[in-house]
C-alpha cells in the first residue's frame, strides 16, 4: 500500500495552541481522525485572522480548501495541548498551500502533519480568483 509523505517548509511562520476536547475523542479513546481535519480548520482561521484575514475575506476575495493530505504520526489524548505550527506556500495565480505541523506541546511529540491546498474564490461572482499579491506577503510571514 502506497502512503503519503508530505515534504514540510523548515520554517513556520505562525504558531497556536489547541487543546484536544472531549468531543475529539473516538472510541479508540484517543483524538479521531476527523477531529484532526476541525483542528486543522481552527488553527487555519487563527493563521488567517493573525494576518487581518478570514476564509470569507481574504483581501477582497473567499477561501475554498482543494485538498487536504494528514499523515499522522501519534495519538493524542483529551486533556492534551497541541501546539499547531503553520506556514502557506506554492502560490500560484490563483490559490496556495498551507502545512500543519501539530506538536503536542509537552514532549513534543509530532501527533500529525498535513497540507490543504486552498484557492480564491469570488462568491458574488461564483468564480475562482486571483491570489491578491498583499495576501501572498503576509501569508509568507512579513506580518504574522
Amino acid at each position: 500500500m502506497a502512503r503519503i509523505k508530505l515534504s514540510l517548509p523548515e520554517n513556520f511562520p505562525f504558531s497556536t495552541q489547541i487543546p484536544v476536547r472531549i468531543t475529539d475523542i473516538n472510541y479508540g479513546n484517543h483524538l479521531g481522525n476527523d477531529a484532526v481535519l476541525g483542528i486543522l480548520h481552527e488553527a487555519r482561521m487563527q493563521f488567517l485572522k493573525a494576518a487581518g484575514y478570514s476564509e470569507l475575506n481574504l483581501g477582497g476575495v473567499g477561501l475554498i480548501m482543494a485538498d487536504v493530505a494528514i499523515e499522522f504520526k501519534a495519538e493524542a489524548f483529551y486533556g492534551d495541548v497541541l501546539t499547531a505550527y503553520l506556514a502557506a506556500g506554492e502560490f500560484t495565480k490563483i490559490g496556495f498551500d498551507i502545512y500543519y505541523k501539530l506538536v503536542k506541546s509537552e514532549g513534543e511529540t509530532v501527533v500529525a502533519m498535513a497540507k490543504t491546498s486552498m484557492v480564491c474564490f469570488d462568491y458574488e461572482r461564483r468564480k475562482v480568483a486571483a491570489v491578491p499579491d498583499v495576501v501572498r506577503r503576509n501569508l509568507m510571514g512579513e506580518n504574522l
